[in-house]
């Protein structure tokens, strides 16, 4: 939201969603600045300090899960130590990582940033995967192997992901002669992104005035590279993003949307998009489930209901986060433990429940907290089994060390330029350019 980057990207404040609890959506940044609601290390009254770093506000607390955890171990303490956004966490942990100093008892670590984490760091973190009451099995494939080494350690474990879907709103729809439908509106694009910017093409033939099919160039690109197995880097580590086609297409394709004028010319996450959201100035959003939190926190009280959730041309995942316990922790022991329960499958149904962190344990996806999930923007859909068959088709992605500078590039730097009359090319070359500076320093 985790994303919660979970903007995969940036952080930002979320409200999450109001039929699943109220707060912030898990991994996007609150307005809590750096500290901690406690003292990060020591003894407590005689009781065990566990202190815990992580970016934004990931809801633990929130959901009563350090609460309940406390009052099932009464000599143990938990200390939250909060760094607003991701983009001035990861640095630090980077360094504190490298120099094996300074680090608290768990640690997050954020999906764009954890395959550098598990290719360069798993020498300072403890491998879960040995830890009395850790299976496997229950966790999706997919995110059990994010945070695995060559060598088979696991050096984090799971909380939420971000299973793809598209949700549009149902009245604009209607006014462009689309079916409104969830199961009508995904058999229009069903199996491929270029019809979904067919459909696009549909909408704005008869757009209500003033709307565009799509909120963004970048959450475009973002949601079809997401359903990707290969898209920056191949399974040996090579930057691979210049010769893959699937990227290449991904761009083109995204560009093309953005020359039709299917897409605005607009940066997600930024006062801008924020404002387009508020003014209903978009049909259609690239949208893991963290991102209806966002949409709910920038929407007018009179958007609720209006919004439907669609299955995605292709399964993918936008976001979700790691928790790892560093060997050079005080608390080392008790901090394994703490993570083991954190992550089981109860409390995940119990953290999407009141933050709408979508489980990675996926037998979470048969428990009422999923399946009768419903949000406050879609009305009384039932939204859970559609995240819940999003997140079993997505692929095993390959995740390289520097994914969050590439997709950045080329987005920020890349298609956002073809909303402003750059060609394809011209907005490839540049993306490159920004991409490869960055990657040679």
């Amino acid at each position: 939201m985790r994303a919660r980057i979970r903007t995969a990207r940036k952080a930002m404040v979320v409200a999450a969603v109001a039929s699943l609890g109220a707060g912030l959506l898990a991994g996007c940044a609150d307005d809590g600045g750096n500290g901690g609601s406690d003292s990060s290390d020591g003894d407590s009254g005689g009781k065990t300090t566990i202190s815990v770093g992580l970016f934004g506000t990931m809801g633990f607390k929130e959901a009563g899960l350090y609460a309940e955890y406390e009052k099932l171990n009464p000599k143990i303490k938990i200390a939250e130590n909060v760094v607003e956004r991701n983009e001035n966490y990861y640095p630090a942990l980077l360094n504190h990582l490298t120099t094996n100093s300074g680090l608290l008892d768990v640690q997050a670590v954020e999906v764009a940033n954890i395959a550098e984490v598990t290719a360069t760091q798993a020498d300072k973190l403890e491998d879960m995967s040995k830890v009395s009451g850790v299976d496997k099995s229950k966790w999706l494939p997919w995110k059990w192997q994010q945070a695995t080494t060559k060598d088979g350690k696991t050096i984090g474990l799971g909380t939420d992901v971000g299973p793809m879907a598209i949700c549009y709103r149902t009245d604009l729809f209607k006014q462009a002669g689309l079916p409104t439908d969830p199961a009508e509106v995904g058999k229009l694009w069903s199996g491929d992104w270029a019809k979904l910017v067919q459909v696009g093409e549909r909408y704005k033939s008869k757009a209500p005035k003033g709307t565009f099919f799509m909120d963004s160039p970048g959450g475009l690109i973002q949601a079809i590279l997401g359903s990707e197995k290969e898209k920056f880097y191949n399974s040996s580590g090579e930057v691979i993003y210049k010769t893959n086609p699937a990227v290449k297409n991904a761009f083109n394709l995204t560009a093309d949307a953005a020359k039709k004028g299917l897409v605005q010319s607009q940066t997600q996450f930024q006062p801008g998009w924020n404002s387009t959201i508020a003014n209903s100035k978009f049909a259609a959003i690239a949208c893991p489930p963290w991102m209806l939190g966002t949409i709910k926190g920038n929407a007018k009280p009179d958007a609720a209901g209006k919004w439907a959730v669609a299955v995605a041309p292709k399964g993918g995942n936008w976001g979700g986060t790691f928790l790892t316990v560093p060997k050079s922790g005080k608390n080392v022991k008790e901090a394994q433990k703490f993570v083991t329960w954190l992550t089981a499958p109860e409390q995940q149904a119990k953290l999407f429940k009141v933050q709408a962190s979508f489980p990675s344990a996926p037998s979470t996806y048969t428990m009422p907290e999923v399946t009768g999930a419903t949000n406050e923007m879609t009305g009384d859909q039932k939204i859970g089994p559609i995240f819940a068959e999003a997140a079993k088709a997505a692929p095993v992605q390959v995740i390289g060390p520097k994914d969050q500078i590439i997709m950045q590039g080329l987005t920020d730097n890349g298609v956002i330029l073809a909303t402003k009359g750059k060609s394809a090319k011209e907005a490839w070359d540049s993306a490159v350019k920004t991409i490869d500076n960055k990657l040679d320093q």
